[in-house]
């Protein structure tokens, strides 16, 4: 007896695109936990930014000094970015005010990353008296470990579920250049 409906290409083809999907699947796990890189050298401070400027209309991310923007790249923000400022977790928007990087993560999982200071004493309250819970954890940072040779297609598209994301190497250069306490100011 002849199995066709087994052999069948609709199935192979389902077939294949499940094993793909569980193999990227498990490749996304191992690199989140082991794609690590060593973070660069800070550079001089005459180099170091003294604020961060992330404007969501025009997806830019600004380092200044004194004044002076002395990098700019191009941001992929949260899915909901242009529907407002962030008010609480889950609502995939990319907070709007004044903060600072807080700290730093050499091992995140999105390449390297900074922590944006959200939510502060407003957003806890706004989020509070609203009945909800701010959300925490909103990050610059580059792209999923192991996926960085994607950066053409994740730079077309807001994909974070709040955060700032640039490319790997930019985020090397941001790294590099931000130190902890740094302000940020993220505008409309």
């Amino acid at each position: 007896m002849k199995l066709t409906r087994f052999s069948s290409p609709a199935l192979r083809l389902g077939v294949i695109a499940m094993v793909i999907a569980i193999g990227l699947f498990f490749w996304t796990k191992v690199m989140a936990r082991w794609g690590h890189d060593t973070p660069p050298a800070y550079l001089p401070a005459e180099q170091q930014a003294d604020l961060v400027v992330v404007n969501k209309a025009a997806r830019k991310l600004s380092l200044l000094r004194e004044g002076v923007v002395i990098r700019e790249y191009s941001v992929s923000l949260g899915r909901g970015a242009d529907d407002g400022a962030k008010q609480r977790e889950g609502d995939m928007k990319t907070p709007e005010g004044h903060y600072n990087v807080d700290w730093r993560n050499a091992r995140s999982r999105f390449s390297l990353s900074l922590h944006v200071s959200w939510p502060d004493a407003d957003d806890i309250q706004r989020a509070k008296s609203a009945g909800y819970s701010p959300g925490h954890n909103i990050m610059i940072h580059g792209l999923p470990n192991g996926w960085g040779w994607l950066a053409p297609l994740f730079r077309r598209m807001d994909w974070t579920d709040g955060c700032i994301a640039v490319t790997n190497s930019e985020m090397r250069e941001i790294w590099a250049r931000t130190p902890t306490g740094t302000p940020v100011i993220i505008e409309k």
